[in-house]
């Protein structure tokens, strides 16, 4: 299966286009739901042998119905459990009526320790709270501590947003069919789900095209095309270079934190551009880095003229002040014709807060380089308060609203990362882990994304990369992590990559 990320609206017509297209009718792609859901329950608990079938009126429901008649055929105990039948001649009144287990008040469920619960109460187009005997049997399972598992979604987490409308089911496992939704890897969604298991249904991908989705799970298959390997006659400068500016004496170590980490993610040069007051304190950490003086925005400019860079960090160490602000809005217009892209991030994304407008209009002028925004969640909002302010767009939306307007690439960081392109592409990233929440870490992630971008990987595909890269090398290394780890961690990472890169040329 593709890594398409569908809508709950974008499944819904992926379902009536396959129903359309045939041989599958509605009630088959159910009885296929269904039967992955046995399946996976067979599978994951072989002992257990009693379940509860909780089941909501829709075809979440049906397929709950499809679950109980085979856990019956396989020898399994199946109580069945509704607060309101299916709609009549829907398919999930034909699950229904296929099913000989007889139904219970939900309002009567009463879970006991060590059996299964399979959630069918609501799917992924949820759209208002939980409540009345769902959410009971939710408070139930929950106090008892039995195993869940959720069909498509724990009931009560939104498909499009993650988010908890009322009150929802902690899943064991959940089984999803075709491809996932936002609400799997966007949270709470994701710490909810449980492990989440992709059941075919029958539904071919050249149908779930037609849904148009631009919004994937990010991850190697995405970007690997476009990673950069060298090639064997490649000298330093071929290999990108990159121009990270730093803070005054007192805040050098984040811009030397970006540019370890352009380094390792393979760009042949890189040089800190620092304050002349910070020249000693950079000049006794760095090494292979090269250093440079550049206080002033003239100063930058010779820089770009005599150097000419492939891809510029700035924002992490610096004052958060108008006057970074102001040098940003500047930098954007002498760096015109960097090919890879402006990273910004940290202090400079608090200062541009101060007058956004300007460095919005500065990066859709032409022959500027690519901008890419870096913000954590309290930088989001102070940049973009109206769209951070909006609860009714999930993080997917906010990104992708953000980086049309800021007509830049938004990297909107947290455990469910989301980067976004102006033109409405989107990833949202799975690997994310605690172990990143560690002072530093985002100025590696900016000097990784440069990095890749000074190669020439495209400044989207460098972003979405970067992300998964960050994420996978602290995974990898493990408890204890701090930044300045993170530069090392990645060399086992982009050792499999390269080996995977070689393997399919």
């Amino acid at each position: 299966m593709a890594n398409e990320i569908l809508t709950s609206r974008e499944m819904t017509e992926t379902d009536r286009t396959a129903i359309a297209a045939g041989p599958l009718s509605g009630i088959a792609l159910m009885r296929n739901a269904g039967s992955g859901i046995a399946q996976a329950v067979l599978a994951r608990y072989p002992q257990a042998l009693r379940a509860h079938i909780l089941c909501g009126p829709g075809n979440n429901g049906g397929d709950g119905y499809v679950v109980a008649w085979l856990l019956l055929e396989a020898g399994w105990a199946v109580t069945m459990w509704a607060d309101a039948p299916p709609r009549a001649g829907s398919d999930a009144a034909i699950a229904a009526g296929e099913c000989p287990a007889p139904v219970r008040p939900l309002a009567e469920f009463a879970p006991e320790a060590g059996t299964v619960v399979v959630d069918a109460l609501f799917g992924a187009g949820l759209s208002k709270p939980v409540e009345g005997a769902e959410a009971r049997a939710i408070e139930l399972c929950a106090q008892s501590g039995v195993a869940v598992v959720a069909v498509d979604l724990p009931s009560g987490v939104s498909g499009d947003t993650g988010k908890v409308l009322g009150t929802a089911f902690k899943a064991d496992l959940t089984v999803t069919f075709v491809r996932k939704k936002p609400g799997h890897l966007l949270q709470p969604g994701r710490c909810l789900c449980g492990e989440v298991e992709l059941c075919d249904i029958g539904i071919s991908d050249a149908i779930v095209a037609k849904a148009g989705s631009r919004c994937f799970e990010n991850g190697p298959d995405l970007w690997i095309e476009r990673f950069p390997v060298p090639d064997v006659d490649a000298h330093k400068y071929r290999r990108g270079h990159v121009g990270v500016f730093s803070g005054g004496p007192s805040a050098t170590g984040a811009a030397r934190l970006a540019a370890m980490a352009a380094a390792r993610a393979g760009s042949g040069a890189v040089t800190v551009l620092s304050p002349g007051a910070a020249l000693a304190a950079n000049a006794a950490h760095l090494t292979s880095i090269m250093l440079r003086k550049a206080d002033t925005l003239v100063e930058a400019k010779a820089f770009l003229r005599d150097r000419r860079p492939d891809a510029l960090v700035f924002g992490p160490g610096l004052d958060p002040g108008a006057a970074t602000a102001a040098f940003a809005v500047g930098l954007i217009d002498a760096a015109a014709g960097v090919p890879g892209a402006l990273v910004v991030d940290a202090s400079a994304l608090t200062s541009l807060a101060r007058q956004p407008a300007a460095f919005f209009a500065a990066a859709r002028r032409p022959g500027v380089p690519v901008v890419v925004l870096t913000p954590h969640e309290g930088e989001f909002a102070r940049l973009f308060a109206d769209i951070a302010g909006d609860e009714a767009l999930s993080k997917l939306e906010k990104a992708r609203a953000a980086a049309k307007r800021a007509a830049a690439i938004i990297v909107f960081k947290g455990p469910d990362s989301v980067v976004a392109a102006p033109d409405g592409r989107a990833v949202i990233n799975a690997n994310g882990t605690p172990l990143l929440a560690t002072a530093g870490s985002g100025d590696v992630l900016s000097g990784i994304v440069a990095g890749l971008a000074a190669q020439g990987m495209p400044a989207f595909e460098a972003a979405c990369a970067a992300v998964w890269l960050h994420a996978e090398a602290a995974r990898r290394f493990g408890p204890g992590l701090i930044a300045e780890d993170l530069p090392l961690a990645l060399l086992p990472v982009l050792r499999d990559l390269v080996t995977s890169t070689a393997e399919r040329s």
